[in-house]
């Protein structure tokens, strides 16, 4: 065969030759590609469902991938956050305790260890980590921590640490919303949570600041320091609480607050909550909301409709119906709504109640430093009450 013939017949099938090979050599290393990445998901989900062994802490699934939904729930003291806490917690789909203390840098109990209430963290997470001077010191001097501020990494390792516990008690569950009813004592809290965690939703809760600081003064009556509380009462308040306690349940003629503690209460209701509404949708946009204690009384479902649609869980008719009914009060407290048991946390779940207990002096008080807001809130209309 002549070279000219050999040429074009080897010209004929080579191409063919040469493709089929290449088509053979794609659909191997494909093959191979996927037994590797098969191989590697069988073994993250290994890693993932089986516990740390050999005293090494594995990290939990969600920890840094983002994936995981937080919220917090905020609001004065005894304006509703463990109720509210107690419906979302009954989600399934939602994990919510508290208080888990994260934010706050300011909370600090001095004298922690003489109280026999061993669930109240001596400080806030936050706080904790600002303080420690070790860490600091190693973040100030480490190679790794340039180009950040100190402040910036604190902040930075108080929301890892925040997901990490998160995290950790989300994992047990099947459930996949985690968040933590963070009742303020401080207006700072807003602040913190846009800095350190400005992707969680924050659901505010607010109460009728009078209503509060009835609620209030039953609590600290029932956690004084003198009955392993926190509280400390001055000899007048302490007088008080022995003459209601012994007596009917008619106001007493000098009313249940000194003039001292109801102008502190005033105070800082007034404060931190015009400070809340007026940062949440500054610092957090649509990240922020709002609920009324006496909106989620008089219409449960509606109310809580609307919030589980803000946190993105499944806000049907059926999921509604069971947090509203296994967080009633009736199912917490077992007895009717408006039924009083001064020693218990669910005293009385009334709206309006300090209308029975506010002296004249005591509405004259309140007015004076919280009228503003209690007709920004709507709670009164103008001055004349």
């Amino acid at each position: 065969m002549g070279t000219r013939r050999l040429l074009a017949k080897l010209g004929s099938y080579l191409p063919g030759e040469w493709e089929l090979r290449a088509k053979r050599t794609k659909n191997e290393i494909v093959q191979r590609v996927r037994r590797q990445v098969a191989r590697r998901n069988h073994n993250l989900a290994r890693l993932r469902a089986e516990p740390a062994q050999a005293g090494t802490a594995g990290y939990s699934p969600g920890l840094y991938g983002g994936s995981m939904p937080v919220f917090f729930i905020m609001g004065r003291g005894r304006s509703g956050t463990t109720w509210l806490r107690s419906i979302l917690n009954f989600h399934p789909e939602i994990l919510c305790w508290g208080e888990g203390r994260f934010f706050e840098r300011s909370f600090k109990w001095e004298d922690f260890e003489q109280s026999q209430l061993k669930n109240i963290p001596p400080s806030s997470l936050y706080g904790a980590i600002l303080e420690s001077q070790y860490l600091k010191a190693w973040i100030e001097r480490s190679v790794w921590s340039t180009g950040k501020t100190t402040d910036a990494h604190l902040a930075n390792l108080t929301r890892l640490a925040i997901d990490y516990f998160l995290a950790e008690q989300l994992h047990k569950t099947n459930k996949r919303i985690v968040g933590d009813k963070t009742p303020f004592v401080s207006a700072e809290v807003v602040e913190e949570i846009s800095v350190i965690h400005p992707e969680a939703k924050v659901i505010h809760i607010i109460r009728d600041g009078r209503d509060v600081a009835v609620s209030l003064m039953h609590h600290m009556w029932n956690y004084a320091k003198n009955e392993g509380g926190i509280y400390d009462l001055e000899p007048k308040e302490l007088e008080r609480r022995a003459t209601h306690r012994e007596g009917s349940s008619l106001p007493l003629a000098e009313g249940l607050f000194t003039r001292e503690r109801l102008i502190s209460i005033a105070t800082n209701w007034s404060t931190e909550v015009s400070q809340a509404i007026k940062d949440g949708p500054t610092l957090l946009g649509s990240n922020y909301t709002e609920v009324r204690y006496e909106d989620l009384l008089e219409k449960p479902a509606e109310e809580v409709r609307r919030l589980l649609g803000f946190l993105g869980a499944d806000a049907r008719e059926e999921a509604v119906a069971r947090c509203v009914e296994m967080a009633s009060f009736k199912r917490r407290a077992n007895r009717e709504r408006g039924q009083e048991d001064p020693f218990s946390r669910y005293r009385k779940g009334m709206v309006g109640d300090w209308k029975s207990v506010f002296t004249e002096e005591d509405k004259h008080v309140f007015k004076e430093i919280a009228g503003h807001l209690l007709i920004e809130l709507g709670y009164e209309e103008d001055n004349e009450w």
